[in-house]
């Protein structure tokens, strides 16, 4: 069984999944969606869900940086909902602050075009998220 990672954001989701130990995470791809249709994210999220073994997904929180629950949080925690009753797969909750800047900085010192890094930006993204994860419970 694997975790997959998610990084939502207003019209895409980027998506990582773990090898099967739960040790690498590996970007897997970004699904795109109409603005706020997170319905659509999860219609097309069913694809991966019956393809790939998922036992549990990670869902980046973008807590603010002051440590409190703003709006994108708030939206991040109905998606949350709408993934355990959907799928029936258990999901948690990974502090994913600064997450995007780091996988910003990635692609940039690796010389990525601009474009090139707003196609990768999101599953890189859900990578350093479902990375994070799976490190903290090495610990």
């Amino acid at each position: 069984m694997k975790y997959l990672g998610l990084d939502l954001g207003t019209k895409s989701l980027g998506i990582s999944i773990s090898d099967m130990t739960k040790t690498i995470a590996t970007a897997y791809g970004t699904i795109h969606f109409d603005e706020e249709n997170y319905d659509e994210a999860i219609s097309k999220l069913s694809t991966i869900v019956e393809k790939e073994p998922i036992e549990k997904f990670i869902l980046g929180f973008p807590k603010n940086m002051n440590n409190t629950v703003g709006p994108r949080a708030l939206v991040t925690l109905e998606f949350k909902k709408k993934l355990e009753k959907t799928f029936n797969i258990p999901v948690e909750m990974q502090d994913e602050r600064l997450s995007t800047k780091e996988a910003s900085g990635y692609m940039i010192k690796e010389g990525l075009s601009r474009k090139k890094r707003k196609q990768k930006i999101d599953s890189l993204a859900a990578n350093i998220i479902l990375q994070t994860y799976l490190d903290k419970r090495k610990d």
